[in-house]
């Protein structure tokens, strides 16, 4: 009751979210649990989530063969139920409740007309054509050291506390079966851990990993997550992290805007190794999504979202474009941190 009062006060004072949990305390729970968890190779939230589904599974079959009464049954789950949801909020979840991207940043909010989204739009695919790279030599831990690296670089701009711990990426446990549901990764409050799954194109993993360690920094909106990863890996000096950045947010951007006219005339431009990458992308997860597992989960997200005030559920994932775009015509921002 105590928790939910004060998620009740932190949705209502995002200020003094910001200022006592996401700049003081958080920092310390995420350095100190981090330092913890680097240490293991395998996720312990996994094993958490593991462990909590057996011991329902337990429970079940004691309450069948009447081992255990219906009552201490009730009472057990409710304590286990209270105690996840505690450590939830005090962990990592009190930073859903913090101002948003616009307001930490000082990032102008725009209402972009037809014509600003295709010169974006535009200005996008050029980009992505000029970035464009093989992947053929890629490796994981060179990858996390230009992302760390070029975080390090923004967190003024991006307004974090560097280093904020330790982390590095672990697979998920059970990555077919995420693959399925369209999961490329997700971040364990639990133990500060950052996860990616192990069936990602190497084109997605960069994107993929600055977007689960922006969740690590604080950021608890999807639509900030991608930003945060468009910019740090589009402002690294990796031709991997920007081409990565630049495909990924291109697929945003393509979904929101294949209905209006001009469009095709813009994707016509891509060249033909990046179409044949969106290809691969597209057909890759398509092979691997279960239609049933897919929109089960998309629920289950959809309705954690929400509860956590994100009003769009993961239609929040879309927001990045309204953020990429706000940042582009925003020149006194980018002037100010020298971007661009």
């Amino acid at each position: 009751m105590v928790t939910f009062i004060l998620t009740e006060i932190a949705s209502k004072k995002p200020g003094l979210t910001e200022r006592l949990y996401s700049e003081k305390l958080y920092p310390v729970i995420a350095g100190n649990l981090s330092k913890v968890s680097f240490f293991i190779p395998f996720s312990v939230d996994d094993l958490f989530y593991m462990t909590l589904i057996l011991f329902s599974i337990l429970l079940i079959i004691l309450l069948a063969f009447r081992k255990i009464s219906l009552t201490k049954t009730g009472k057990i789950v409710l304590n286990i139920v209270a105690i996840c949801y505690t450590l939830f909020y005090f962990l990592w979840g009190f930073n859903y409740f913090r101002p948003n991207l616009n307001q930490r940043l000082n990032l102008e909010i725009r209402q972009p007309n037809l014509d600003e989204f295709l010169d974006i739009f535009r200005d996008l695919v050029i980009q992505t054509n000029k970035t464009y790279t093989s992947f053929d030599k890629f490796e994981k831990v060179e990858i996390d050291s230009l992302v760390e690296q070029s975080y390090d670089k923004l967190a003024p701009v991006l307004g974090l506390n560097y280093p904020l711990g330790s982390r590095f990426a672990k697979d998920i446990t059970f990555s077919r079966f995420f693959a399925k549901a369209g999961i490329s990764g997700y971040y364990g409050p639990f133990f500060n851990e950052v996860h990616v799954n192990t069936f990602n194109l190497p084109v997605e993993y960069p994107f993929v990993l600055a977007h689960e360690k922006a969740h690590q920094f604080g950021i608890t909106s999807e639509a900030e997550a991608n930003f945060y990863a468009w910019l740090v890996c589009s402002q690294s000096s990796s031709d991997k992290l920007q081409y990565s950045a630049n495909l990924v947010v291109l697929q945003y951007f393509a979904n929101q805007g294949y209905q209006l006219e001009g469009f095709s005339e813009i994707v016509q431009q891509l060249d033909e190794p990046v179409k044949n990458d969106l290809r691969r992308i597209r057909e890759h997860w398509t092979q691997l999504r279960n239609e049933k597992i897919d929109r089960a989960a998309a629920k289950i997200n959809d309705a954690y979202l929400k509860t956590n005030k994100v009003e769009k559920g993961i239609e929040d994932y879309h927001g990045v474009v309204k953020f990429v775009m706000e940042f582009e015509l925003d020149s006194a921002f980018q002037k100010k941190w020298n971007l661009k």
